[in-house]
């Protein structure tokens, strides 16, 4: 089967061994169905007009009726193992590469096409809320969704906790207007759903970036720099998911396939726009923690250079009257001044005042 894809920067493994897995046409009968996907099985139903069709069956039965051109199929799949996984590509058809990648985690972004069947990975990102950034605290958690999209189906992988598509369904399933148009419609659903939580996160790290850049600037600010670069971490991780994904939002935009309509293309556009948007202030943010960052390691030696000066200001005071104590320490028995009355109060008072002329010179040129 040829395949066109959109991967955006990563490199493709191509012609990598796919013997490591059971092989698909060697499944035994009694894996084929449902009934092996306990556990994976998050949900599906069959949808026809548009609307959830409630007859009696598994997804294997509603499969046979999309292929004839009657509605399509939408399971829901969570975290799945590669068995559970060969299971549903046995069932769908779908390609082997594609397969390994819904299996092992951890994808870039990214559209790839085997034949008629669509192979989408989108990461999520979910917000952590805190009482107080440290310099451990995790600001945004990334998970995945992967998408096969092909005629009369539409499965859906989720990797990671906060990936969660049954809200997403149930709107969906409010509009029946909008399922009626085939799977192309839950592929943008999904992707709409990604970028707007992308949205969302930006808007909070937004809010812990203001933060931190007002203590950064106050009194001895430096020493929020842990904090600044786990910040710079977290949205770097933000940045991982939202850059990579907008090649292949742009193709979906523009692609000719006969599972999205001229319609859906129009929706894809907005989402892209919505995506380049977030792209973009996720990108500045990178830059500005980048300026504070670098601005609080000129505070460092700014402030080291002002306790240098600190110190090196004490020591000339001091001195001072430690060279006149050690001149007149000196055991020579012919020394002048030393028979004085008033020599002590006088070497005294000559220390007090080169000790004072000193202090206030350095005092006015802010050494002290």
């Amino acid at each position: 089967m040829t395949s066109r894809r959109w991967d955006m920067g990563a490199t493709r493994r191509v012609g990598r061994v796919f013997s490591r897995r059971t092989p698909l046409g060697s499944l035994p009968l009694d894996l084929v169905g449902s009934g092996k996907l306990d556990g994976a099985l998050v949900d599906w139903a069959y949808y026809r007009d548009g609307h959830r069709d409630t007859r009696d069956g598994n997804y294997v039965d509603a499969l046979a009726r999309a292929r004839r051109g009657v509605g399509f199929v939408w399971i829901g799949l969570f975290q799945p193992n590669e068995r559970q996984l060969a299971v549903v590509g046995e069932e769908f058809g779908l390609h082997p590469l594609a397969l390994e990648d819904a299996t092992e985690a951890h994808q870039r972004p990214k559209l790839e096409r085997y034949g008629e069947t669509l192979f989408a990975v989108f990461k999520t990102v979910r917000y952590v809320p805190h009482d107080d950034l440290t310099a451990t605290s995790e600001v945004v958690e990334s998970g995945e969704v992967m998408v096969f999209c092909g005629p009369g189906f539409v499965i859906t992988v989720r990797h990671g906790g906060h990936s969660e598509l049954a809200g997403l369904r149930q709107v969906l399933e409010r509009t029946p207007e909008r399922l009626a148009a085939g799977p192309g419609t839950v592929l943008h659903a999904i992707a709409d759903h990604v970028v707007d939580s992308y949205l969302a996160v930006a808007a909070s790290v937004q809010s812990d970036i203001d933060v931190i850049e007002t203590e950064m600037f106050s009194p001895r600010g430096w020493r929020n720099i842990d904090r600044v670069y786990q910040l710079k971490r977290e949205v770097l991780e933000l940045k991982r998911a939202v850059a990579p994904l907008a090649g292949p939002m742009r193709a979906l935009a523009t692609l000719r396939h006969p599972l999205i309509a001229d319609e859906i293309r129009d929706y894809f556009r907005d989402v892209d726009d919505h995506l380049l948007r977030v792209k973009e202030q996720v990108v500045s943010f990178d830059e500005l923690l980048s300026s504070i960052l670098q601005a609080g390691l000129a505070q460092v030696q700014v402030s080291e250079n002002e306790d240098m000066r600190r110190i090196s200001a004490w020591v000339a005071i001091i001195a001072v009257p430690t060279l006149i104590a050690g001149v007149y320490g000196m055991n020579f028995e012919h020394m002048p001044e030393t028979s004085t009355k008033y020599g002590y109060y006088v070497v005294l008072g000559g220390m007090a005042t080169a000790c004072t002329v000193l202090y206030r010179l350095f005092k006015r040129n802010r050494w002290l």
